[in-house]
């Protein structure tokens, strides 16, 4: 009897599964499509094996891959070889995938089968999965395979973001259909400023430039000689600006309203924006072909490998081509009709537009563009495969496998100037051999000049940032150290002005600091010792306490300077706040001392009047 065996494989792992009374299953197929969805019925048909999880995400990841590429993983070996029975004639495997299927049974022995009722069975345990492993939950096996998803998807996308010939496609479409408006559009400025000015059109063919002109002349009643010199500048032609102003003064045109040439020149506008636009979007397929697929572009130019990247889908799928098909890419139709009425195929498809074909002679265009589609294929597969190409070479081992390099493609279309130059002359070209070594040393040259221009880049990049670095460090640095000198510039700043409330104590209740009173006056006047005393008798009444001071000595009395007096009576502050002295008994005493310091002052002054 044969046992049959299902491989589920989920986000979380792989299940194997054993069904019971495989017989009446094969024969009662509507049965079991009916009891997949009764989970007690469908237990009862199919029991769990074994389980193998996952051991983190990227494992799940590299198991997906192998699968879908139909490649046994040493996970799912694993668990064949260790659950499944040895006599492998007697097992019969249920797999979904036939390519996972061929590859168990060529590389393990077990024959597999799909479709039928191992559908309906898988189906059943992808309904019923959390329920037949334990610990599993519904919400936790949703978030596995939205994870998975995710990062299979990613992984499969997953490209150089410089080497996606996606933009490739878009932009080469874009121009083409850019091209067609610009043209539908400038017929149509054409025919609505023709009524004013018909007689531009026969002096100014290109589209553009006759858009800019629309827009600039605008009435042409109003132009004059001093426009012409930016109708130079428009037409880059001297004799078109004078046949312009000259067709202007004699023009059989109606005249047109100004509501109607603001509308002309709106229009105009836009369509000198859509040139523009053109130019600018035709500079960046340059630019991204260059990258994408150097060899194609120096060989048959920017505009038709694009064309024929877009046409085959990818590089990828360019490469892969043959050559005879290369050849005829672009005319499916006209093939398809001379084979359906058994007429002459096609000889060329968008290869036509390249140079080499129009300049050969008749009888060697189908010649040209088959030897043409032979180097279109090879640079083709020499950009797409370069990496590959170069490791088999030895150039990995000297220079930077990425780098993109157009020399492969110029050496191509040497060949094909010396193939052209055979059919018209006789003369012998090289042999193929000898332009690819040529070929070769070029270009790990070439590859070698650009990786050292980049580690170049690259050292003055750390350079900036070491230095940025240690700018940043040292601030941090000077930052850490100057807090703690402001924070006792901040903790010193109370405390002066604690120091500075005591004096005006002092100076509220009239009393004078002698070292003030140096200091301030330069003008001396001359009292009568009645109204000295007097006086001192008003200032010193108030107060009934003051502190003692020492006898300042003639040489301080006699100091003239601000400066030096501000200075003293400074240091004579702090000699005052650091030590209590004690106070004196009563006012008497500060009346006798003020008095006898004033009469001092006074002899002092009359003696020097």
């Amino acid at each position: 009897m044969v046992l049959l065996h299902v491989l589920f494989e989920h986000a979380v792992g792989y299940a194997l599964l054993a069904l019971k009374e495989v017989e009446e299953i094969s024969l009662l197929q509507p049965q079991v499509e009916e009891s997949v969805l009764n989970l007690g019925k469908f237990h009862s048909i199919v029991r769990l094996v074994a389980f193998c999880p996952f051991a983190s995400s990227q494992v799940a990841l590299e198991n997906a891959n192998a699968v879908s590429e139909g490649v046994v993983h040493e996970d799912l070996r694993l668990l064949l070889e260790t659950h499944l029975p040895s006599k492998k004639k007697k097992v019969l495997l249920g797999v979904g995938d036939p390519k996972i299927g061929a590859a168990i049974q060529e590389e393990l022995g077990y024959n597999c089968q799909t479709g039928g009722v191992i559908a309906e069975i898988l189906r059943g345990v992808r309904l019923h999965f959390h329920n037949l492993v334990k610990g599993l939950t519904d919400l936790s096996a949703c978030k596995a395979q939205l994870g998975l998803g995710h990062s299979y998807s990613r992984a499969k996308v997953k490209f150089n973001v410089n080497r996606v010939d996606n933009m490739i496609i878009q932009s080469i479409s874009l121009l083409d259909q850019l091209d067609k408006d610009i043209n539908t559009f400038s017929m149509r400025v054409r025919e609505w400023y023709g009524y004013h000015f018909p007689e531009l059109v026969k002096i100014i063919n290109d589209n553009a430039t006759y858009c800019r002109l629309a827009q600039f002349i605008g009435n042409r009643r109003e132009l004059n000689e001093d426009k012409l010199e930016k109708l130079e500048e428009l037409t880059m032609d001297g004799a078109k600006a004078k046949a312009i102003l000259d067709a202007s003064r004699s023009s059989m045109g109606m005249d047109i309203s100004a509501i109607d040439l603001i509308n002309i020149e709106s229009f105009s506008s836009r369509v000198v924006s859509l040139s523009e636009y053109r130019q600018s979007l035709h500079t960046y397929l340059r630019s991204k072909m260059s990258q994408v697929a150097p060899s194609l572009s120096a060989l048959i130019g920017e505009a038709v490998g694009a064309r024929l990247i877009a046409h085959a889908g990818s590089l990828t799928n360019l490469a892969k081509y043959p050559a005879s098909t290369v050849q005829i890419l672009g005319a499916e139709k006209a093939l398809f009709r001379a084979l359906k009425t058994r007429g002459n195929t096609p000889k060329y498809g968008l290869i036509f537009h390249s140079t080499f074909i129009g300049r050969a002679a008749a009888k060697n265009k189908g010649r040209i563009s088959r030897y043409l589609a032979n180097k279109c294929s090879i640079a083709s597969r020499i950009d797409c495969f370069s990496v590959s190409l170069f490791g088999l070479t030895g150039f990995v081992t000297h220079t930077h496998p990425e780098v993109p390099t157009s020399v492969f493609g110029e050496k191509l279309r040497e060949q094909v100037e010396e193939r052209l130059s055979f059919y018209e002359t006789g003369e012998i070209p090289r042999k193929n051999l000898d332009v690819m070594k040529e070929a070769m040393v070029q270009a790990e040259e070439a590859a070698a000049e650009i990786t050292r221009k980049l580690e170049k880049q690259e050292k003055k990049r750390l350079k900036k940032e070491k230095k940025r670095l240690a700018a940043l460090a040292l601030a941090s640095s000077e930052n850490s150290s100057s807090t703690p000198e402001e924070c006792e510039e901040m903790s010193e700043k109370p405390k002066k002005k604690k120091k500075q409330k005591p004096q005006e104590v002092p100076q509220e209740n009239g009393m004078e600091d002698p070292s003030i009173s140096f200091s301030k006056p330069k003008k001396k006047k001359s009292f009568s010792k009645e109204e000295l005393m007097s006086s001192d008798l008003e200032e010193t009444a108030g107060s009934t306490s003051i502190p003692k001071r020492k006898k300042s000595t003639p040489k301080e009395e006699t100091v003239n300077d601000p400066e030096e007096a501000g200075h003293r009576s400074g240091s004579k502050k702090k000699r005052k706040f650091s030590k209590e002295e004690p106070v004196s008994s009563g006012p008497e005493e500060a009346v006798g001392k003020s008095s006898s310091k004033k009469k001092k002052k006074f002899h002092k002054a009359s003696q020097e009047d």
